[in-house]
């Protein structure tokens, strides 16, 4: 049984743990309720605006999406992985980093590289898999000016044929406990069937649906990606929360264990000190 000083010393040092954990889920706590608030706002205005597209593009004959829509053989194939400059949230970058590679995995044969977004997919991917671009800073002033310029870069390399498919991985957010990995193509954009529903609303299109359509086009592409940056912000601090709650419980059971150690290793030495002292005096009696 390790004597009294050290089990102090790990009573300190876990209640130290206890402390830090504690405060990194209340921060945690303040800062989802901001990006949840934001996420969960956000997701009609995306949600109608690929409405307003789809039901657009369904009244229209032939390709209305231009290059945007072109399906080409897939060859090259960039996959955006996004996930968080810091650690201490659980599973929620090991998750993307094991369906980036289940993604490299599936398109075996072909060239595939990864443009990273946050710095733990960074490092992580770089040792084992091409990373063709980091962004890192973007969760310091999280904007959609800011994300539109990534969105702006990464169409241009698939209109100019550097890539043949863009393929966007990460943990869209639930709930504070529960994050879930979506894997969405996002370019070429998906073929709209020509039996889609046409629009039932009484719209008067200026100057024409042709050229609202190439409009929307881009403006939902930094839409979708904005959307995804945003999910996945808000599951991070949610992961985090739930990682320092858990962190915090152990902490806290391991004290508990270590105290009442303490108290038995104390009790034992008090013993052995009173039979030493009843021996010693027995001994003096005899």
């Amino acid at each position: 049984m390790a004597n009294l000083k050290e089990i102090r010393n790990r009573i300190t040092s876990v209640s130290s743990t206890m402390q830090i954990t504690s405060a990194m889920k209340m921060v945690s706590a303040a800062k989802l309720k901001k990006a949840q608030d934001a996420i969960t706002a956000m997701r009609p205005y995306a949600e109608k605006l690929t409405e307003l597209l789809q039901d657009l593009s369904a009244t229209l004959e032939g390709e209305v999406g231009g290059d945007y829509t072109t399906q080409r053989e897939v060859k090259k194939v960039l996959l955006v992985a996004i996930t968080s400059n810091r650690g201490l949230c659980g599973a929620f970058n090991s998750n993307i980093i094991k369906e980036i590679k289940n993604r490299t995995d599936f398109y075996a044969g072909k060239q595939v590289d990864i443009f990273a977004i946050g710095k733990k997919g960074n490092d992580a991917l770089s040792k084992s898999h091409k990373v063709h671009g980091h962004h890192n800073a973007i969760f310091d002033h999280l904007t959609f000016e800011n994300v539109a310029g990534i969105a702006d870069n990464l169409t241009e390399k698939f209109l100019s044929g550097e890539y043949d498919r863009i393929e966007l991985v990460y943990n869209q957010f639930k709930n504070a406990a529960t994050q879930i990995v979506q894997v969405e193509q996002f370019l070429p954009l998906a073929p709209i069937k020509s039996d889609a529903k046409a629009s039932t609303g009484d719209y008067i299109f200026e100057p024409g649906k042709e050229e609202i359509v190439l409009t929307l086009i881009p403006k939902s592409l930094k839409t979708q990606l904005y959307k995804g940056i945003r999910d996945s912000f808000a599951s991070e601090h949610g992961a985090r929360m739930t990682a320092m709650h858990k962190a915090t419980d152990n902490a806290t059971e391991l004290r508990n264990q270590l105290k009442l150690t303490y108290n038995k290793a104390r009790q034992a030495a008090i013993t052995s000190e009173i039979l030493e002292i009843v021996g010693g005096a027995e001994a003096l009696n005899g």
